[in-house]
């Protein structure tokens, strides 16, 4: 190798090394990142920050303040976080004031605030910390904000408001992992304040007792519960120790629960109040129906106002009304509705008193119905309410009464199932052609309706086209996560959330499924189903009504002769259309097939190499639910709604029910149901295939010219698969 080859190879390595060192490499970088889109900057800035690259991260995000001030809120929370990691941290708590400097609230304030906070902990200013967490309480995510409170007061010293706040997170979220924290905290400062330890109020302790009963863990609250009885005195003792009792109850403990229960007396009334209570639904479950009857009469006595007699009331009343048994239930429901007027069951509780009178067809059934609408026009059965009125009056000739029944369905509930039923009603040439009573008009309008949503326009208004600005920046930025947190934020606090709801859906589209897109949109924008079609963009119903997987669908409906609008109507309810969904029942896919279920259907289709596995391929599924479905609709005469409540509650229940009445129309059927899942289901599943139609137009014919050779037809003399389906 000659000398001036030697040379200039040892330029190229010093030069490579001089790269690799970072001196010409940032040299060269940093026109790049000059050039950089603050998008990009931004992008890369929170991503270095989540690896914890916090230099890269520092780097990356300072720019972005200024050339990007619509997101200085996200930059400047960022770079806080970085230089809070770096040890930097007066540095950082000088640009957490960007997410204030915000021109509209920002989503990220509480997380703001807790960075803010360990940053004066971390400088030794506790009393700032403090101050920092007080003034944005409202904003903070909790038990978070709590547990940093305590930490605080900790560190100031304030031992005994320290303990306090630990007990708030302790006993108030005890799943949460702050609880753990919480519990090493009290250890620590019992000891350390001795007798001045602040004991936990018996409130607190029963709270978090009571929360491990609602989330199910039975027996964790059993043995907190009895811990409790040894713990503490007076009310609070019999409360739990009645709650031991509840415990083993509601773990199916029945019997263990109704000895336990029975062998002791207790002095406070509302806790022998509960006890009662669950010795009602033990004997209901027991079918010990002479003591719950006894038991009854003990509440009624005793504590006549208790909300556990009202409790007691509906479990025992509805124990007789899914046997059918009229002169039992009615008396019950009839003391639960004029006792407790003032709760919110009452209105149940008089509706099934109305609408057996309507089922028999007494003469006061149409003043029963126009009462429950004056005692509960907010109550979920008003619609129920209003169609049957307008019925009545059909029957009776009165069209334009019928008229204006029907009419205030349409106009109050655009999107529940009786505004279907209502519409159809109002087609017919005997009331299309008759003017709306105006008596009827004028007892509707004296009635206290509940606000129905508005529907926003869709149309921004000027802090909402600022938070649209930002969305879209970040969507353009490629953090789906922000985007996702700055409009559900939105949501909440803009006062626009059908508007918050359909742009996420929009940025989010292609980053998450459609069964997750429609879960979300339906949480952010709750009411929609109380807006009149017309009052939305159709994109907004689109996506709330979605029809992925619509070849399928339409070839499967049209093999089996289904509307395909109903089987999409029906995925919705079963699945939202998640092929891989799974119900607490175990049934599986989109249209929530039970493995053994599956099995048999498999079979008279002809199918060969069954796997549960394979219910989870929409093809799969849908091609053995549509087979299922028609082959409840043949076994019911064509009747859909006796189909779905089949589909949902098993074919045995719905026998039972078919002889609870002479219906005449699919309502009264529905309406009779006892079960309030299966009722509400079919009423949705019905609901939805409407709403289907109307969005994508008529449905293409359902009824195929041959029916394919290799499955067997449906037949009405073989029974469905028996199985019971719940969700």
């Amino acid at each position: 190798m000659t000398s001036r080859m030697r040379w200039a190879r040892s330029i190229r390595v010093r030069w490579f090394s001089l790269l690799l060192s970072g001196g010409m490499l940032g040299a060269l970088a940093e026109p790049g990142r000059a050039a950089a889109t603050p998008e990009r900057l931004l992008r890369e800035g929170i991503r270095a920050a989540r690896e914890g690259r916090w230099a890269d991260a520092v780097r990356n995000l300072q720019p972005v303040r200024s050339r990007l001030p619509e997101l200085r809120d996200y930059a400047g929370y960022w770079l806080a976080w970085a230089e809070f990691q770096r040890g930097n941290y007066a540095a950082a708590s000088e640009a957490l004031e960007e997410v204030w400097r915000s021109r509209i609230p920002s989503p990220l304030a509480g997380k703001a605030a807790l960075l803010k906070a360990q940053t004066h902990l971390k400088l030794q200013d506790p009393r700032a910390a403090r101050q920092a967490l007080q003034q944005h309480w409202s904003d903070l995510p909790q038990p978070e904000g709590e547990a940093m409170l305590a930490a605080a007061l900790e560190a100031a010293g304030d031992l005994p408001a320290a303990a306090a706040a630990w007990q708030r997170v302790y006993y108030g979220y005890p799943a949460s992992a702050e609880a753990a924290a919480a519990r090493q905290a009290l250890d620590r400062l019992r000891q350390a304040l001795g007798e001045r330890y602040p004991p936990p109020m018996p409130e607190q302790m029963i709270e978090r007792a009571e929360f491990w009963m609602r989330v199910r863990q039975y027996r964790r609250a059993r043995a907190e519960y009895e811990e409790l009885t040894r713990m503490l005195g007076g009310r609070q003792r019999e409360i739990a120790r009645v709650r031991v009792g509840a415990a083993l109850f509601r773990d199916y403990e029945t019997a263990a629960a109704w000895d336990y229960l029975r062998s002791f007396d207790v002095a406070d009334p509302e806790a022998d109040a509960e006890r009662l209570y669950y010795l009602v639904e033990c004997a209901r479950r027991l079918k010990r129906d002479a003591d719950m009857r006894a038991l009854l009469g003990r509440l009624a006595q005793l504590y006549p106002r208790s909300i556990w007699r009202l409790r007691a009331l509906i479990s025992a009343a509805n124990r007789y009304l899914l046997e059918n048994q009229h002169e039992q239930y009615l008396p019950l429901f009839r003391a639960c509705a004029e006792d407790f007027r003032e709760q919110p069951e009452s209105c149940y509780c008089h509706w099934k008193v109305v609408w057996r009178l309507y089922q028999e067809r007494q003469a006061g059934a149409a003043t029963a119905l126009r009462e429950h609408l004056m005692r509960y026009s907010s109550c979920e059965h008003s619609p129920a309410a209003l169609y049957f009125l307008g019925r009545l009056e059909e029957i009776n000739g009165r069209t334009g009464q019928a008229r204006a029944w029907y009419e205030a369905i349409v106009e109050r509930y655009p999107g529940y199932y009786y505004a279907a039923a209502a519409d159809r009603r109002l087609r017919t040439p005997e009331i299309s052609s008759v003017a709306p009573a105006a008596e009827i008009r004028l007892f509707l309008g004296s009635l206290a309706w509940p606000a129905a949503p508005a529907a926003d326009g869709f149309k921004p208004g000027e802090s909402m086209r600022v938070r649209l600005r930002r969305a879209r920046l970040l969507s353009a930025a490629g953090l789906p996560e922000a985007v996702d947190e700055e409009l559900k934020f939105s949501a909440r606090v803009d006062g626009q959330p059908y508007l918050a709801a359909l742009e996420w859906a929009e940025l989010m589209r292609g980053v998450e499924p459609v069964h997750r897109v429609l879960r979300t949109v339906k949480e952010l924008a709750p009411g929609y189903l109380s807006i009149r079609l017309e009052a939305a963009p159709k994109r907004f119903w689109e996506i709330l009504f979605p029809l992925p997987h619509r070849g399928l669908i339409e070839t499967h409906a049209r093999r089996n002769r289904l509307d395909p609008y109903l089987i999409a109507g029906l995925i919705r309810q079963e699945s939202e259309f998640n092929p891989g969904a799974v119900s607490p029942a175990r049934a599986y896919g989109l249209m929530q097939i039970l493995p053994s279920q599956g099995r048999i259907l498999a079979r008279r289709l002809g199918l060969s190499g069954y796997r549960s596995s394979r219910l989870f391929q929409p093809d799969y599924n849908i091609r053995l639910g549509t087979y299922f479905l028609r082959s409840l609709i043949d076994k019911y005469d064509g009747r859909t709604e006796v189909a779905l409540a089949a589909y949902n509650a098993g074919p045995s229940r719905v026998e039972n029910w078919l002889t609870w009445g002479e219906f005449q129309e699919a309502a009264e059927f529905i309406e009779t149901i006892p079960f309030t899942e299966t009722r509400g289901y079919v009423q949705a599943v019905l609901r939805n295939a409407e709403i289907y139609r109307q969005i994508y137009g008529r449905a293409p014919p359902a009824v195929s010219p041959t029916k394919p050779k290799t499955e067997k037809t449906p037949e009405k003399t073989k029974s469905a698969p028996s199985v019971r389906r719940t969700r």
